[in-house]
């Protein structure tokens, strides 16, 4: 399940119906693109996050979704979309809205 609601993404893209399929197939992929940047877990709200946190799956420093982390993500999104081809990396936009969030550089 996606932490953006897909209609926001649909609205994003101004996609057709009958590319919702698709678009949520872009939307996990746009998100687990951000999560895997920031070495953190985002959730859509505190009761969300802090479901995950008694379950053991909100990893280390999770957090709530910020604004930048949602057009980050709808940035990556539109870029998917687009582009049909692999491009090789997440969009130069997005890397400046995620990276204030963003730990665990590594070296």
């Amino acid at each position: 399940m996606t932490v953006i609601d897909i209609s926001v993404a649909m609205q994003h893209l101004r996609a057709e119906p009958e590319d919702q399929a698709h678009v949520e197939l872009l939307l996990a992929a746009a998100e687990d693109s951000a999560v895997k940047f920031l070495n953190r877990r985002f959730y859509r709200d505190t009761e969300a996050l802090e479901a995950a946190v008694l379950e053991g799956t909100a990893g280390t420093e999770p957090m709530l979704i910020s604004p930048s982390v949602r057009a980050a993500c709808l940035l990556i999104l539109g870029s998917l979309f687009e582009s049909r081809e692999d491009s090789g990396a997440v969009p130069q936009a997005s890397r400046s809205l995620l990276t204030p969030d963003r730990v665990g550089w590594g070296v």
